[in-house]
């Protein structure tokens, strides 16, 4: 099983820059999208929706603002709109979540916060506090989960270009490593892309706005349950594309759906 993700910057402007071409050759069969900045009804072209796959869509509500989508060639279980936190701050961020018969595919766009920005800050470490708990809920639940998404968090010193310069950057504070250390260490989820690729230099996100300007981050990730460890077949940063400002993430499971 292939999945693509990737961070689209505004799933019209990707289009307009070849995406839907580009996807209908990766020979994927889910894809998860995050960032459309477009309300489900902006959709509806054809373009928005490619032959041989059901399309799902997850917008703010808001115009040209945050939004995810699914496209996945087998029909789902159920559709999971959110994670269901209790206090509802899961929509500061996006997640809409595809379940088949004993796998959850999930796409993911985590609240960004900004430097200076204490409310933005605040809201970005609730969310993530929250998505801990709910994590480690559902890590005990006898079924496979994949999280694909622009997660806004690197996690090592091979993951930021320059990491000197960027320790009291949002996406790289010291308690947003600790996060991903619990996640990874202690409640036992796999970066998918790690398991099978060591190399520094890997980036998938340029905070310039252009890919290959500037300090490389890699922030987007697959993440995985603990029971797909063994599956986790292949893993590639495609960076011969550029679509916004993050580059797709491509992974390859032995799994069927």
């Amino acid at each position: 099983m292939r999945i693509v993700s990737l961070s689209v910057d505004g799933v019209h402007q990707a289009a307009q820059r070849g995406l839907y071409d580009w996807l209908a050759d990766q020979d994927a069969d889910i894809i998860c999208l995050q960032d459309l900045r477009s309300l489900e009804p902006e959709l509806d072209h054809p373009i928005f929706h490619p032959d041989g796959y059901y399309s799902y869509f997850f917008d703010s509500g808001t115009p040209h603002e945050n939004g995810v989508a699914i496209y996945t060639r087998s029909q789902p279980k159920a559709i999971i709109f959110g994670m269901g936190f209790a206090n509802g701050e899961d929509m500061y961020g996006r997640y809409l979540q595809a379940d088949f018969e004993r796998l959850s595919v999930g796409s993911l766009l985590a609240p960004q916060a900004a430097a200076g920005d204490e409310a933005s800050l605040e809201k970005k470490v609730q969310f993530f506090d929250d998505m801990q708990a709910h994590l480690t809920k559902i890590s005990r639940k006898r079924r496979d989960f994949i999280f694909c998404g622009n997660w806004g968090i690197a996690h090592r010193r091979a993951d930021v270009q320059n990491w000197q310069d960027h320790q009291d950057t949002p996406g790289f504070m010291r308690h947003e490593q600790r996060w991903l250390d619990q996640l990874f260490n202690d409640i036992g989820y796999i970066d998918a892309f790690r398991k099978v690729v060591k190399d520094a230099d890997e980036f998938t996100w340029w905070p310039s706005g252009t890919v290959g300007e500037g300090d490389g981050w890699r922030t987007d990730m697959q993440v995985t349950s603990h029971g797909l460890r063994n599956r986790i077949e292949y893993g590639a940063i495609n960076k011969n594309v550029e679509f916004s400002s993050h580059l797709p993430v491509i992974m390859d499971y032995e799994l069927e759906v």
